[in-house]
């Protein structure tokens, strides 16, 4: 117990020292949002890994290892780590060239001010508050198996803890100290995927002794779910506002699209390792074990304290990035797209960074109340995902290709896919609810847009296309901090 104590204590009184540092340091909602948009590879690198693993990585896929076995990472991981790439490689630049600091941003822009309140709401409040209350009961749970605290105490505690490293330092002091603790979730990780195979008897030992449906991609029987679950889920990273964040908060272009390629293409490892120690934890984890206790079963069952030590502060270090992350995520909606620009559009600086602190108030608040209410938080978030990629896919990537889709196909396009995923459970037709959204997402918008005209509000141009075929000026590779208020481009001729 000394040992998890004593590393518990050190590495809070680091966040809250990095924490307190940026607090003096950042001046600007700029800074606060989105880092100054001057951020440098390894720290972007770190963040991306860090940000990506966070509870689900150490509970949910170790739980999913156990239960369904390496098909799991085909089923999740996998398939939003390659959309993730195809964001980074494909996307990065034009979108970093009509300088956003949300998703909800380039709608406004491109459709007008109205067709941003659908985006704003469902990051905030769809996507958010369900993914930090994730990270809130993944804290709460490591304080009541490793030191014994009662479920509601420890979500009050996770709460406190997350909010008051978050209202700090906002998104720079979170990049800076994801890029710390990427290092400690890998320890964490690797650490504990040795361990695994030694306590199973060895890998060739594990192996011989593993069903094959477990050791398999793509089982018998289960290839409809596996698909169903990566084409349902996977498309939501096209259009996740936290890598989004990373890319905005790049110091260049050239290192958005490096540091997102490295990142992604060591969390492509990375996350193949939980999966691999909940099969292993088959040989020596009772196999009535629940899912989410696996990872706990075997740091602490089978790891000397010295050792399940660092690996629990891996978990904690995930879940802390995970959590800042997905709030300053909400924040920046709140803040920046709702007060902004519909309450206070001639908002001052030093109201615009109170707004943005408010705003981390009310996402930390929310979720703790979720966190509280739901029983089953991994279910909802997977209904976040699909409902959110059903709603808002279509209408991003005919923003960036399509000059000639309409405001009014945009509305109808995410009303109606957003209201045919939700209701179409009731039917009870065996068929996945994202297939009948994402359908009649792409008709809706390609009618309504083929039947209207655009208002006056629109910037009627395809976004990719115009912002590939741009060049930003001759010093934007040097622009920072201050800088980003003149960061201009021209168009070729």
């Amino acid at each position: 117990m000394e040992w998890y104590i004593g590393y518990t204590i050190v590495y809070f009184m680091m966040m809250f020292a990095i924490g307190g540092y940026y607090f003096f340091k950042v001046k600007t909602s700029d800074a606060y949002l989105i880092a100054g948009w001057n951020m440098g590879y390894w720290k972007i690198t770190g963040t991306l890994i860090s940000t990506w693993c966070g509870a689900a990585a150490f509970i949910g896929w170790v739980g999913m290892g156990f239960t369904k076995g390496i098909s799991g990472y085909f089923m999740f991981a996998l398939p939003g780590i390659l959309v993730s790439l195809l964001l980074i490689i494909f996307f990065s630049r034009p979108l970093r060239r009509l300088k956003l600091f949300t998703l909800a941003d380039l709608f406004g822009k491109r459709f007008g001010r109205k067709a941003g309140v659908v985006p704003s709401v469902f990051s905030a409040f769809i996507y958010s508050v369900p993914a930090t209350a994730l990270q809130i009961v993944g804290m709460s749970t490591v304080f009541n198996v490793i030191f014994g605290i009662d479920m509601d105490t420890g979500l009050m505690l996770s709460f406190a803890l997350i909010l008051g490293f978050t209202i700090l330092g906002g998104l720079e002091a979170t990049i800076v100290t994801d890029a710390l603790q990427s290092v400690i979730v890998i320890a964490g990780i690797i650490i504990l995927a040795v361990c695994s195979v030694t306590y199973a008897g060895g890998l060739e030992n594990a192996l011989f002794n593993t069903p094959t449906e477990f050791l398999t991609p793509i089982p018998d029987g289960r290839a409809l779910e596996v698909v169903t679950f990566a084409l349902t889920v996977a498309p939501f990273y096209l259009v996740w506002q936290s890598t989004w964040q990373r890319i905005f908060a790049s110091k260049t272009e050239e290192v958005a699209i490096k540091a997102g390629v490295t990142g992604f293409g060591l969390v492509m490892l990375i996350s193949f390792l939980p999966y691999c120690i909940g099969v292993l934890a088959r040989q020596f984890v009772p196999l009535d074990t629940r899912a989410d206790l696996v990872f706990s079963f075997v740091t602490m069952e089978l790891l000397h304290p010295a050792i399940g030590g660092i690996v629990i502060i891996g978990l904690l270090s995930a879940l802390m990035t995970g959590a800042d992350s997905y709030i300053l995520q909400g924040s920046s909606n709140i803040s920046h797209d709702l007060y902004c620009g519909f309450v206070n559009k001639q908002a001052t600086e030093a109201q615009k960074m109170r707004s943005a602190r408010v705003s981390v108030v009310i996402m930390s608040v929310l979720s703790l109340g979720v966190s509280f209410m739901m029983t089953d938080i991994i279910s909802m978030y997977q209904w976040a995902l699909r409902i959110s990629a059903t709603t808002l896919i279509f209408p991003f990537l005919a923003a960036m290709f399509w000059k000639r889709v309409t405001a009014s196909g945009c509305i109808a396009s995410m009303i109606g896919a957003m209201s045919i995923t939700v209701l179409w459970p009731l039917f009870d037709t065996g068929i996945d609810a994202a297939y009948p959204g994402f359908f009649v997402s792409i008709m809706a918008l390609w009618v309504v847009s083929k039947l209207t005209s655009h208002s006056r509000e629109e910037e009627a141009r395809a976004f990719y296309w115009s912002g590939i075929n741009q060049e930003v000026s001759k010093n934007s590779s040097q622009v920072t901090g201050d800088q980003a208020a003149n960061y201009t481009i021209a168009t070729k001729s």
